[in-house]
């Protein structure tokens, strides 16, 4: 014997409640996890600014963000990066992450990260807030 349409709906929407449940319990671990490792690349990159290791800054940098700069510099990343005047950060004031693109938030700087295949990497950097316009940055991606 068949259950009514009732009977079937009800089983039919545990069932989706039960998958709603288990699927938003899993995504909320993945924003946290996203958050962290943005934070970790642009405490890295900040503190290859601060010890002046312009090698290992060019590296955390994304590659249109790295070629930006030598093409703006006419030089390599790493010559590029030493004339650029980028503030000192301290700290992580806040970190917004959504999908594949991070905002950083510093005592003294603000980054804009994306998500490649090998990491978090830096897109923009010495990014100042202006209000009703877009982040005014020193060193960008075309």
């Amino acid at each position: 014997m068949r259950p009514s349409p009732p009977r079937l709906w009800g089983r039919l929407g545990g069932v989706l409640i039960v998958a709603a449940t288990v699927l938003s319990a899993a995504g909320c671990g993945a924003p946290a996890a996203r958050k962290d490792a943005a934070a970790a690349a642009g405490a890295a990159f900040e503190a290859a600014v601060a010890a002046g290791d312009h090698v290992r800054a060019c590296a955390l940098l994304a590659p249109q963000s790295r070629q930006q700069l030598e093409q703006d510099e006419q030089t390599t990343c790493p010559a590029a990066f030493a004339s650029q005047h980028l503030p000192k950060a301290a700290g992580i004031d806040g970190v917004e992450a959504y999908g594949r693109q991070a905002m950083v938030r510093m005592k003294g700087d603000t980054l804009f990260l994306s998500q490649f295949t090998g990491g978090w990497n830096v897109v923009a950097a010495g990014c100042t807030h202006r209000p009703d316009r877009p982040y005014d940055c020193l060193i960008k991606g075309a």
